[in-house]
C-alpha cells in the first residue's frame, strides 16, 4: 500500500557501516581518480621544488626593568614577544641587513637574475613596466588636460630601489617562532643557498639589537627635546609670575601685611568690648536722667534717687546736717531765736542746705556730662570699629591677591624644577636600553634542505588524495537523489521489490534477448524470482492481468515485459502481451514482427480480423500496437478496449500490459483500471524520488492495484548484496 508522505513522517533509517563500504566500492573510480591526481600533482610539484635551506639562530628577549627589575620580576606581558617579532621581521631590519652586508653590491646578481636567463621574475617585472607606465602616463596626460588644479595630477610613481626588493626578499623568507615557555626567540631565514640563509640570519639578530637601539635614543632624543622646550616655557613662565609678586606686593605695601592681618583682628575685638562698656554705660546713665526727670527741682525727691543717695559727699553734709539740727534743738531750749548761738547754728544748717543743693546740682550737672560723653564715646567706638573692619577688609583682599600670586609662582617653579629633574634623568638613562638582547645561539650552516620536506608531502598527497576522494564520493552521493535499492524503495512505498536485474554491459549483452540464450544466468533467475513473487502475490490466485508501467522513458519498462512473459511461458502457461503504448511502441521489434495492424486498428474498427499474433521462435502470444492513433487515451478508455480485455482473459493464463511512462501521458493510470495488479519497473540511478513521489500518487490516487517493483539497471556491484553466488553457481552447473 502507498505511503502518503504528506501525512506520515518516516523514520531516519540507520546508516550501518556496510552503507559506507557500498558507497565508497560504488564510486572506487573516482576515488581513485581523485587519489591519483592528487598524489601525482604533489610528488611533480615536491621532485620539481627547488630546493630551501634554514639557518636559525637563537636570541634571549626580555624587558629592562631598571632599578626595579627585582620587584616587578614577575609580570607578564603576553602581547612583548609577539611586537619583538614584528620589529624582527619589519623592513626596517631587513634594510638595516642589506646595508651591513651590503648585499645590494656585493651580492646583487644573487638576488637579481641576468636578464639573459629569462628569468620569471624578470618577464614579469619587464611585463609590469611595459604596461603599467604607459597606463599611468596616459591617466596623467589625460589628468592634465582636463584640470588645471594640481590635487587632480596622478603623482609619479617611484620604481623600488634594489635595497628595498632585497628587503622585501629577506622579510618574506623570515621566521620569527618564540621558544615555548621561556623567553627566547628562535630567527630562522630560508633560502635557496645555505651559506645565504646562515649569513643572513646571523646579521638579522644584530639589526634587530641596531634597530632596538635606534627606537630607544630616537625616543630619548625626542623626550629631551619636549622637556627642554616644556622646561624653557616654564622658566619663562615663573620669571613672570615673580615678578609681577613683586609689584605687586610694592605697590600694596605687602611688606606688613601679615603683622597688620594679626593686629586688626585684636583690635576689632578691643573696639567691639568698649563699645559694648560704652552702650551700657550709656544706658545706664540714660536710666538716672530719667529719674532725674521724674523728680523734678524737688531736693527730697532728687536725694532719695540712688545715684545721689550713695555719695558720699552728700552723706558727709547730710550727717553734718543732723547733728546741726540736734544742736539747734538743745540750744533751742535754752536760748531764744536771737540768740548768738541760736544765729550760729541757723547760719550753719543754711550754709549746710547750699553745699547739699550745690552738691546735688554738681551731681546732676555731672550724669548729664557723663551721658553724653558716653554717647560721643559710643559713636566714636563706632566709626573706629567701621574703619577697622574696612582696613581688614582691605588687607585681606589684598593678601588674598597675594596668595593666589604666590601659589602660582610655586606652582609654575614645581613644573620647572620637575622638568629639570627629568631632563637630567632622561640624559642619565638615554644609552640604557628598554629591551635586553642577548645571542644565545648562532646560525649553523644547514646541510639539509627544510623544503620541500619530500616524505611529509608525499604521506600528505596520500592522505589528501584519499580523503578528498572519499569525501568527493559521498558529496556525489549526498547529490544522487535517484533510487538505489530495493530497501529504500520498500521502506519508501511499502510494497515489495518482486526483483532485481543486473545492468548488462557490452555490446554483444542486450536485455531483450539476454534470458533466451542464456536461460541459466544470474539475470535470469532474477526474472524467475519475479515470476515467483507475481505468483504468489495474491491469495487463491495469481493475477491474470498485470499492467507494466515505470515513471519515465528509458527504464526498460518494455524488456522487462518481454522477459516477465517468456519466464512465464517457460512455466507452460499461456501469455499474451499487449502493447498499449500507442505512442512509441517497441514490442514488436522484441518480437520480430511488423506493426502494420494491431490494438489502435481493432479499437478505432478498421479491422475485424484477429491481432493476436505468436512470437517468433517463442511460446509467446502479443498483440502489436498497430498504427499511431490521433487520440490513444480515448481508445485506451474505451469500453471496447476493457470489453477486449475480459475477452481475451478467457482464453489466456496471463495478460501483461506495456503501458507509456506514467509522467508522460494518463494512459497508464487509464490501463490499471482494466489490470488486476500494476508492476512499477524503476531504474537504478536514474528515477529520481521526486518522480517516484508524483507517479506513485497518480497512480494512487486512481486506486491502482500494486504488484510490487521491478528494480531495473542495478550494478554488479550492488547486485552482489542481493544474490551473490549466483553468477559462481550458474557458471559451474553449466559447465
Amino acid at each position: 500500500m502507498y505511503k502518503d508522505h504528506g501525512t506520515e513522517e518516516f523514520e531516519e533509517q540507520e546508516i550501518h557501516l556496510r552503507d559506507y563500504f557500498r558507497i565508497i566500492s560504488k564510486r572506487k573510480y573516482i576515488i581513485l581518480t581523485v587519489f591519483a591526481i592528487v598524489f601525482l600533482a604533489t610528488a611533480v610539484v615536491t621532485f620539481t621544488m627547488t630546493p630551501i635551506y634554514t639557518a636559525a639562530s637563537q636570541a634571549l628577549i626580555e624587558k629592562n626593568y631598571g632599578s626595579q627589575g627585582l620587584d616587578d620580576q614577575y609580570r607578564f606581558d603576553p602581547d612583548f614577544l609577539d611586537t619583538q617579532a614584528e620589529i624582527i621581521k619589519s623592513a626596517n631590519v631587513a634594510g638595516k641587513v642589506v646595508a651591513n652586508l651590503q648585499l645590494a653590491d656585493r651580492y646583487r646578481h644573487y638576488f637579481f637574475k641576468d636578464e639573459k636567463t629569462g628569468s620569471v621574475a624578470a618577464v614579469i617585472n619587464n611585463l609590469l613596466q611595459a604596461v603599467v607606465q604607459p597606463v599611468l602616463a596616459f591617466f596623467k596626460n589625460s589628468a592634465e588636460e582636463k584640470s588645471d588644479s594640481p590635487a587632480l595630477a596622478i603623482p609619479d610613481v617611484e620604481p623600488k630601489s634594489d635595497e628595498q626588493i632585497i628587503a622585501e626578499i629577506i622579510s618574506e623568507g623570515l621566521a620569527v617562532i618564540p621558544v615555548k615557555n621561556t623567553k627566547i626567540v628562535s630567527i630562522a631565514y630560508s633560502d635557496m643557498d645555505p651559506a645565504m640563509a646562515k649569513l643572513v640570519a646571523d646579521a638579522i639578530v644584530k639589526a634587530y639589537m641596531d634597530e632596538m637601539l635606534e627606537i630607544k635614543l630616537s625616543t630619548s632624543s625626542y623626550s629631551v627635546k619636549w622637556m627642554t622646550d616644556k622646561a624653557q616655557e616654564e622658566r619663562e613662565k615663573l620669571e613672570y609670575s615673580e615678578r609681577e609678586l613683586q609689584r605687586f606686593m610694592r605697590e600694596n605695601d605687602l611688606v606688613t601685611v601679615e603683622d597688620k592681618l594679626t593686629v586688626l583682628p585684636q583690635k576689632l575685638n578691643e573696639f567691639g568690648r568698649q563699645i559694648s562698656m560704652a552702650e551700657a554705660q550709656k544706658k545706664e546713665l540714660q536710666d538716672q536722667i530719667t529719674q532725674i526727670q521724674a523728680a523734678g527741682k524737688s531736693l527730697d525727691q532728687l536725694e532719695k534717687l540712688p545715684s545721689l543717695a550713695t555719695n558720699e559727699v552728700l552723706k558727709s553734709i547730710r550727717e553734718r546736717i543732723y547733728k546741726a539740727n540736734q544742736t539747734k534743738q538743745e540750744i533751742s531750749k535754752k536760748y531764744g531765736p536771737k540768740h548768738p548761738q541760736m544765729i550760729k547754728v541757723t547760719t550753719e544748717l543754711r550754709i549746710l542746705n547750699d553745699e547739699k543743693r550745690y552738691e546735688i546740682e554738681r551731681v546732676l550737672s555731672s550724669t548729664t556730662n557723663s551721658y553724653e560723653l558716653a554717647a560721643s564715646k559710643e559713636q566714636s567706638m563706632q566709626e573706629l570699629l567701621a574703619q577697622t573692619k574696612g582696613e581688614m577688609l582691605g588687607s585681606n583682599e589684598k593678601f588674598m591677591q597675594y596668595q593666589i600670586m604666590k601659589r602660582e609662582v610655586d606652582s609654575n617653579r614645581v613644573m620647572y624644577e620637575t622638568l629639570q629633574a627629568g631632563i637630567k634623568k632622561q640624559g642619565v638613562t638615554e644609552q640604557s636600553q628598554s629591551v635586553n638582547i642577548w645571542v644565545m645561539k648562532k646560525a649553523e650552516l644547514p646541510a639539509f634542505p627544510s623544503k620541500p620536506n619530500k616524505k611529509r608531502n608525499l604521506l600528505l598527497g596520500l592522505i589528501l588524495g584519499l580523503f578528498g576522494g572519499v569525501g568527493l564520493a559521498f558529496f556525489i552521493e549526498y547529490l544522487d537523489n535517484t533510487v538505489k535499492g530495493a530497501q529504500e524503495l520498500e521502506d519508501k512505498f511499502g510494497l515489495p521489490v518482486l526483483g532485481s536485474i543486473e545492468e548488462l554491459r557490452g555490446k554483444d549483452k542486450s536485455i531483450d534477448s539476454f534470458i533466451s540464450k542464456n536461460p541459466l544466468s544470474p539475470v535470469a533467475e532474477s526474472y524467475r524470482l519475479i515470476r515467483s513473487g507475481l505468483l504468489l502475490s495474491s491469495a487463491g490466485r495469481p493475477p491474470k492481468t498485470m499492467l507494466v508501467t515505470s515513471m519515465n522513458a528509458q527504464e526498460g519498462k518494455t524488456s522487462t515485459t518481454a522477459n516477465i512473459a517468456r519466464i512465464l511461458a517457460q512455466g507452460g502457461s499461456s501469455v499474451l502481451v499487449i502493447d498499449c503504448d500507442l505512442r512509441r511502441p517497441r514490442m514488436h521489434g522484441l518480437f520480430g514482427c511488423k506493426n502494420d495492424v494491431g490494438l489502435s486498428s481493432f479499437l478505432s474498427g478498421s479491422t475485424a480480423e484477429n491481432v493476436v499474433r505468436k512470437a517468433a521462435d517463442e511460446d509467446i502470444f502479443f498483440i502489436p500496437s498497430g498504427p499511431i492513433p490521433p487520440a490513444p487515451a480515448e481508445l485506451l478508455g474505451s469500453a471496447k478496449m476493457k470489453d477486449f480485455v475480459k475477452t481475451l482473459e478467457e482464453k489466456f493464463d496471463f495478460i501483461l500490459l506495456d503501458s507509456p511512462p506514467v509522467q508522460s501521458v494518463t494512459d497508464s493510470l487509464v490501463l490499471s483500471q482494466y489490470a488486476d495488479g500494476t508492476i512499477v519497473v524503476v531504474r537504478a540511478g536514474k528515477t529520481t524520488n521526486e518522480e517516484m513521489d508524483s507517479g506513485m500518487k497518480k497512480l494512487h490516487d486512481v486506486q491502482t492495484r500494486f504488484l510490487g517493483f521491478v528494480l531495473n539497471g542495478l550494478k554488479s556491484q550492488d547486485m552482489g548484496r542481493y544474490y551473490y553466488g549466483y553468477s559462481t553457481y550458474y557458471s559451474k552447473d553449466k559447465a
